[in-house]
């Protein structure tokens, strides 16, 4: 693994580890994130892209399509893949947070919500 890699990792390991019940667990052979049951986030297997989900895709490849896109595989999936070089930490951290939110129960969230 590149040392790039390692440095987005243990970035992206810091913002979720602020996050309760959250796990982090092999996906397709990578780290993968997991909001108690269900993965909210997982490196892609080039290890330069994070697979992140997300209801509001769109709207960021509509800011930049170099940092935020899909593949044809994610069309049909609420995920869409960031460049690890190009994204900036305060807006990573912003999607792992969201992602975390969409993907966790109703008593976690409020639980968040409320610290």
């Amino acid at each position: 693994m590149q040392e790039k890699t390692i440095l987005a990792l243990n970035f992206i390991r810091n913002v979720v580890a602020k996050l309760p019940d959250t796990l982090e667990k092999i996906c397709f052979d990578t780290p993968a994130f997991y909001a108690g049951k269900n993965i909210f986030a997982r490196l892609k297997e080039d290890e330069e892209n994070l697979v992140i989900y997300t209801e509001e895709r769109e709207k960021w490849i509509n800011i930049s399509p170099d940092t935020f896109f899909i593949t044809p595989h994610y069309q049909n999936y609420k995920y869409m893949l960031v460049n690890l070089d190009l994204v900036e930490p305060i807006i990573l951290e912003e999607l792992l947070i969201t992602a975390w939110k969409k993907r966790t129960t109703k008593t976690l969230l409020k639980r968040y919500l409320s610290q």
